[in-house]
């Protein structure tokens, strides 16, 4: 695996431009891999035009600044996508001005789109991947790219509580944090701090969720609901790992109505059924427990959720104690 490491690095040092893309609807683990990666280039070669591209977030603007490129020229520029499965979700980017392409991605894969991917699925977090991607090459660890990864791992984890987390992922953390000497704990309150709009928000779709015979939780949730508690469409997404240790719950799904793009985001989490496969088909994707995707309409929505109880079902089946 090391000479992967070895390979997009050698890359690295052949072109003058580096342009770092990830998905759409960033979480701190695109965020904090790309800013952590544009950081480490730069320091390593300041000549270099280095570019964190993206829509920006303005929850976790705190991580870093994004950038806006006017021209690209195709033969002298690095594209390196990170933390995205699929070609639909890559934010920014038309891969037709691209003629060097470097994908680092921990999800299953779904479109190949380059001679260069590094794909891990038993890595936690891109976030570990770029800290694998330091040490092979012995590059430069500094406090703030330190603090972009941690932020990185933590959030893709769970803080350490999702299945995918492993002994690597913690002799990593510790060898980073021996070396850094950060202070990780300051780190978890601009991340998970929230406002009390968005607790009141919590305690309506608690309330109002539906759960089917089989474990399938869900809520749907129109743009006059996000009005009304002061929150907007990513608040949905910040509160969906709350459901995980439900006894009766299986799988829940969060359908959010987002007028201004004229979609219904669908965050997808599950503690059995493998649900990737069911995202992807309707233009998402993610890991087999924790996924999402942009849905057309209502319809589309309360097809997801047929197919995701008829899953959950089949599991459940199998699972009898």
């Amino acid at each position: 695996m090391s000479n992967i490491y070895k390979k997009i690095y050698k890359e690295i040092k052949k072109y003058p431009n580096i342009v770092i893309a990830r998905h759409i609807g960033p979480d701190p683990d695109a965020l904090g891999s790309q800013f952590a990666l544009k950081e480490l280039i730069k320091n390593k070669f300041p000549k270099k035009n280095v570019y964190a591209i993206g829509a920006t977030s303005s929850r976790f603007k705190f991580m870093g600044i994004l950038d806006k490129i006017e021209e690209i020229n195709k033969e002298n520029t690095l594209l390196i996508v990170l933390d995205t499965p699929n070609i639909k979700r890559i934010d920014s980017v038309d891969l037709e001005q691209y003629s060097h392409i470097i994908k680092i991605d921990h999800h299953p894969l779904v479109d190949k789109i380059s001679t260069i991917e590094l794909i891990d699925e038993t890595a936690s977090s891109t976030g570990q991947l770029i800290l694998e991607f330091i040490y092979v090459n012995h590059l430069t660890l500094t406090d703030s790219i330190a603090k972009n990864i941690y932020m990185a791992i933590i959030s893709d984890t769970g803080r350490f509580m999702h299945d995918y987390t492993t002994n690597r992922t913690f002799e990593l953390i510790t060898k980073m944090l021996k070396k850094t000497n950060i202070d990780f704990t300051s780190l978890y309150e601009p991340l998970y701090m929230r406002p009390l709009s968005e607790i009141r928000f919590q305690g309506y779709i608690f309330e109002n969720m539906e759960v089917t015979e089989s474990g399938v939780a869900y809520i749907k949730i129109t743009e006059d609901l996000l009005k009304k508690f002061g929150v907007d469409s990513a608040s949905s997404g910040n509160i969906i790992s709350e459901l995980k240790f439900v006894n009766e719950i299986l799988v829940w799904i969060f359908l959010t109505e987002d007028k201004k793009n004229n979609i219904i985001r669908a965050n997808i989490r599950s503690r059995g059924p493998v649900i990737n496969e069911i995202a992807t088909s309707y233009g998402g994707g993610g890991h087999k427990y924790a996924s999402g995707a942009r849905l057309n309409n209502w319809q589309q929505a309360d097809s997801l959720i047929v197919d995701l109880d008829e899953l959950t079902e089949e599991y459940t089946k199998g699972h009898v104690k």
